[in-house]
C-alpha cells in the first residue's frame, strides 16, 4: 500500500487508487466512463496510465475541481494551480475529410473489454505526412491524444455526445 500520496493532476488513477481504495467511489461519480475501471482488465492499462488530469478531461470537469475533491477526502490542502485543458477542440486548418486514411471505432472493443491502445499506436507509426486518422471513443481517450501529441500527432477534439467523442490525428508533413 502507498503511503501519503500527495494527490496532483499527474497522479496517475491506479496510484490513486492503491493509496485510498476509499475514493473509487468519488472518483467515478466525477467521471461516470471510469465505472469500466471495475473491470480488471481496464483496471490494469488504462488505470496505470491515465492521470487524474486526464480523468477529469474525460469527465468533461476542471481538473482543481476534481483534485481538491479528492484531496479534501483524505486530509490534504487544496490545489491551488489553475490546471485547465489542452485538448483542441476547434477545427484546425489541417482538417480535410479526404485525408483521413484510417479509421477506428474503440466503443465495441472498450466494451469487450479490450484496450485498443497497442492498435492505435502501431496505426499512429504507419501514418504517413499529411494523413489524419479518425478515433472514435465512448469518453474522452485523454491518455490517447497525450500520446499522440508526444509523438508529435496533432489533433482535433469533438464531444458528439456524452458517450461519444471522435478525435483525428494529424501527421505533421
Amino acid at each position: 500500500m502507498v503511503e501519503k500520496l500527495v494527490i496532483t493532476p499527474k497522479t496517475k488513477v491506479m496510484q490513486l487508487l492503491e493509496a485510498y481504495p476509499q475514493l473509487e467511489e468519488i472518483l467515478i461519480s466525477f467521471v461516470p466512463a471510469f465505472k469500466k475501471l471495475q473491470n480488471p482488465l481496464l483496471r490494469r492499462t488504462v488505470a496505470r496510465v491515465a492521470t487524474l488530469q486526464q480523468a477529469a478531461a474525460v469527465g468533461g470537469i476542471k481538473t482543481e475541481e476534481l483534485i481538491n475533491r479528492l484531496r479534501r477526502d483524505v486530509g490534504q490542502d487544496l490545489y491551488g494551480e489553475n490546471a485547465g485543458s489542452a485538448y483542441r477542440t476547434e477545427k484546425p486548418a489541417w482538417f480535410a475529410a479526404d485525408r483521413i486514411v484510417k479509421e477506428l471505432d474503440a466503443r465495441s472493443m472498450l466494451a469487450a473489454g479490450e484496450q485498443p491502445v497497442n492498435q492505435v499506436m502501431a496505426e499512429f507509426s504507419a501514418m504517413a505526412p499529411g494523413t489524419i486518422y479518425k478515433l472514435n471513443a465512448p469518453f474522452l481517450p485523454a491518455p490517447l491524444i497525450d500520446k499522440g501529441s508526444s509523438l508529435g500527432l496533432e489533433h482535433w477534439l469533438i464531444k458528439k455526445g456524452e458517450e461519444l467523442f471522435t478525435v483525428y490525428f494529424y501527421k505533421k508533413n
